[in-house]
């Protein structure tokens, strides 16, 4: 349907609500003006936010106002974190070749920060940050990269965001995972409306795989009788092996190095391979899907595991002990062939 999508930052991609709140509410706090809650700030606040403040703290300046909330910001207690179903989007939008950008409000140096924080730059092919009003660039961006207004569509969670799209001529997206309620973004009729970005995957995936989708993974293991397992929602919460999709032009060796280094920091060595499962529609997965499993056994060059946000938690157990998981279907089946060939030393 598309073959550009411009993104909106906080609240689309990332949940930093947490932390705005705190900051505003510490900024209204210094002139006397009542706190927040959550509901009531998702509520009342708006972009441009200079409007926003003009209205509750009329003549502030916005230098004096960025004065109070950058610190308060940086050290508010609440966590900024990757939404659930964005990286998959991203994922699945680069997988298919489409263009992407971001056009986010944020402070430009807040931004590259969590941009470089949770990985995420390799997905864009430019972005725009510290854009107080993005009616102003929308025109820019969409001339500058030679972007068909037909073939674009802005994806954002505010009523701006949608103003946005709908000033450049193109398509507008509403995800309903941030900072405005449904009835609010309904109130500037979205052309699109959708919960989160995992239904907007499954909304634009038209033409659903014919063919199974090749992927990676391997048992790690430590050279001492240990081997590493992870645990994902995607998978049902359920144990099991590090990996992923094959990128085009890459080797299976390959992307199995890129997977695990992305998901576990680990660099691994001595690649072997094991063997080749179909999953086809599997209820453990979250969604019905086709994949074709190569899998490897490697050995990792630490016990230092940094994982990303697609596991909740990691632990590293002799063989037995792994079975005593609740492991995955297909990592059963791995470890049973890594147990009969005597693969492990």
């Amino acid at each position: 349907m598309f073959k550009n999508l411009i993104f909106d930052w906080s609240g689309t991609l990332v949940d930093d609500m947490g932390p705005v709140i705190e900051a505003t509410n510490t900024v209204l706090g210094k002139y006397g003006i009542a706190p927040y809650d959550r509901e009531g700030f998702r509520r009342s606040f708006r972009l441009p936010y200079r409007e926003f403040y003009e209205e509750i703290l009329p003549g502030v300046g916005l230098e004096e106002l960025e004065a109070h909330f950058r610190p308060a910001f940086d050290e508010a207690t609440s966590l900024v974190t990757v939404l659930p179903h964005a990286r998959e989007k991203l994922e699945w939008a680069k997988a298919r070749g489409l263009r992407m950008f971001v056009l986010t409000s944020m402070d430009a140096d807040a931004f590259a920060g969590q941009l470089e924080e949770f990985g995420m730059k390799q997905y864009f092919e430019a972005t725009y940050a510290g854009v107080l009003d993005k009616r102003e660039l929308i025109g820019h961006i969409l001339e500058s990269h030679g972007l068909e207004k037909g073939e674009t569509a802005f994806v954002g969670d505010m009523t701006h965001d949608v103003e946005t799209a709908k000033h450049g001529g193109i398509s507008s997206i509403a995800v309903l995972t941030g900072y405005h309620h449904a009835e609010v973004l309904a109130g500037v009729r979205p052309d699109i409306t959708v919960p989160d970005l995992g239904v907007l995957v499954q909304m634009l995936d038209k033409e659903k795989a014919e063919r199974p989708v090749a992927t990676v993974g391997a048992l790690i293991h430590d050279g001492a009788g240990k081997v590493l397992m992870i645990r994902t929602h995607k998978w049902s919460d359920k144990w099991g092996i590090p990996g992923g999709k094959i990128e085009r032009g890459e080797t299976s060796e390959e992307a199995l190095q890129r997977e695990i280094l992305e998901e576990t920091a680990l660099v691994v060595s001595d690649i072997c391979f094991v063997m080749v499962q179909d999953s086809i529609d599997s209820p453990e997965f979250f969604r019905p899907e086709h994949f074709l499993l190569l899998n490897y056994i490697c050995t990792a060059n630490s016990h230092e595991v940094t994982l990303n946000d697609e596991a909740e938690d990691f632990i590293w157990v002799t063989v037995e002990e792994a079975f005593k998981l609740d492991l995955n279907t297909a990592t059963k089946i791995l470890l049973d062939r890594v147990i009969d060939g005597k693969l492990l030393s």
